[in-house]
Formats: structure tokens, sequence, C-alpha cells
């Protein structure tokens, strides 16, 4: 059986949903990690979630998203998506990174799903026309 990889708005969704309470509940008297901005995420139950092998989600991750979605700063400093370790913690995400990266591929998708109907709508509107064109 072929494993079915997510999106990465799939997969991104996922691990917001998951951390979005840790994240928001780090502060300076309750450090549960080595950085706020850094979240350790577990590939395991997440390829486990997906129903893929954890490589899939590892390599999804720090070889495809770290290149796509991390940026250089006007300084020339790295802003990387994921990093294999934060100090004690591993496998961890830039979360604020991770929310603006989510929040425009749902931007995207619900433009690509507006345009589609309307696209459709079109099209029923143009046969109807043909139509009574045709038969009246």
């Amino acid at each position: 059986r072929v494993a079915v990889i997510p999106t990465d708005e799939r997969l991104l969704r996922e691990i917001y949903k998951r951390y979005l309470r840790p994240f928001s509940e780090y502060s300076d008297e309750n450090k549960t990690r080595s950085a706020k901005v850094w979240v350790p995420i577990d590939i395991m139950a997440l390829a486990k979630r997906f129903r893929c092998d954890e490589d899939l989600i590892f390599g999804r991750l720090y070889y495809h998203m770290n290149a796509k979605y991390g940026s250089h700063t006007g300084s020339g400093d790295q802003v990387n998506f994921f990093s294999m370790r934060i100090g004690g913690d591993r496998h961890c995400v830039n979360f604020p990174l991770l929310a603006s990266v989510l929040s425009d591929l749902q931007d995207e998708r619900k433009r690509f799903i507006v345009s589609t109907r309307l696209a459709g709508l079109s099209l029923v509107v143009s046969a109807a026309s043909i139509f009574i064109a045709i038969y009246r």
C-alpha cells in the first residue's frame, strides 16, 4: 500500500491544532521548552495520524518546508521554519512562522474554492442560456 502524504496545509493545520496550547502557555515563569517561538513536535505521532512513515513527515518539514518557507532577515540572518534541535528540544517548528504560512495556505485555498465555484456557476448559466436559446 502506498502512503498518502498530507498536503502542506493539512500537516501544518494538524501541528497548529496540537501545539497551539503548549505554545501559548509558555512564559518566563513557565519555561516548558528552550525558546518561546520554537515548539518541539512529535513526528512519530504525526506520522501515525496521517498513516505514513515518520521519515516522510520529517523530510517534508526539514527539507521541503524549511527551504520553501524559511527566509533571511534584512541583516542576513536566516529564519528557519524547522530545526533539528533548539537547546534541549528536538524537532522544533518556528510556531509564529508556521501560523503565518498556514494562514496564507488557508487563504489561498479559500480563493481557489470561490473561483472554482464561480466558474462552475458560470458554466451552468451558460449551458442554461444555450438550452433556452435552442429550444425557444
